[in-house]
């Protein structure tokens, strides 16, 4: 039987070409958002925790002295080096490992950035406290994922269907979740700008090749769900809908 960590690995090294060309990971406002914070701070060493495709390291690169693009996957990473390659980023480097376990020496990073990845760490705030060992005293914490409602009633139904589309899938936290183990790792939030997600649902479930059995258990729940889920996750009735999104500034 596999662990946490051997199932995410497989699970994005077979769909890691999708998640390159992928709408919701290629754009967003995030991704400008973050160039211009790094435009503040330029020529700095930067750390993409669970890089996917490798989206975020390539709005960082221009504006960084050097971006590291980490992820568990060696597919994923072998994209990222390919990509790079091509758009003539020279200053992006990749490595593989586990967020819990950073291969990097204490003090030897001004930013260290996530996107969309969070939600399938094994032990988030064991990364949390490496991303500040890495971190230099005035660096800065930028995190980006799926946002979960504080509402229990919004919060299970957000999460199984989450499941039920990627078994690698942990959880989606809250804002108080990641406030919460944002101090504990030391870090303090500075900002943070939630915003909803539309999510095409064929798009989605196909981006990660979920079995046509957890297709029609995802499309049955959102169709029996109650009135307030259906509305806040603005269901339609082809199964799309809207997560919130959040981006978390943090030291």
């Amino acid at each position: 039987m596999q662990n946490h960590t051997t199932k995410v690995g497989q699970q994005f090294g077979a769909v890691a070409e999708a998640y390159l060309s992928s709408r919701v990971h290629s754009q967003g406002a995030d991704l400008e958002a973050v160039a211009e914070k790094l435009k503040q701070k330029p020529l700095g060493r930067v750390l993409d925790l669970g890089c996917g495709a490798g989206h975020l390291s390539f709005a960082a690169a221009p504006f960084a002295e050097a971006v590291v693009a980490y992820d568990l996957s060696p597919e994923m990473i072998e994209i990222v080096s390919r990509e790079a390659r091509q758009r003539g980023h020279n200053n992006l480097s990749v490595r593989t490992g586990q967020v819990e376990e950073l291969p990097f020496e204490d003090r030897s990073f001004d930013w260290v950035l996530t996107r969309y990845s969070a939600h399938h760490w094994n032990d988030v705030l064991r990364a949390l406290r490496e991303a500040r060992r890495v971190l230099r005293s005035d660096g800065g914490l930028i995190l980006i994922d799926i946002c979960a409602p504080e509402d229990p009633l919004l919060d299970t139904h957000l999460q199984t269907v989450e499941l039920l589309r990627d078994g690698s899938h942990v959880r989606d936290y809250s804002l108080s979740n990641w406030s919460a183990m944002l101090a504990e790792a030391g870090f303090e939030i500075e900002n943070y700008s939630p915003w909803k997600l539309p999510l095409d649902f064929k798009a989605w479930v196909d981006r990660m090749n979920t079995p046509s059995v957890f297709v029609e258990a995802i499309q049955a729940l959102m169709r029996s769900a109650p009135k307030e889920v259906r509305s806040y996750f603005r269901v339609a009735e082809d199964g799309s809908f809207a997560p919130d999104s959040v981006l978390i500034e943090a030291r």
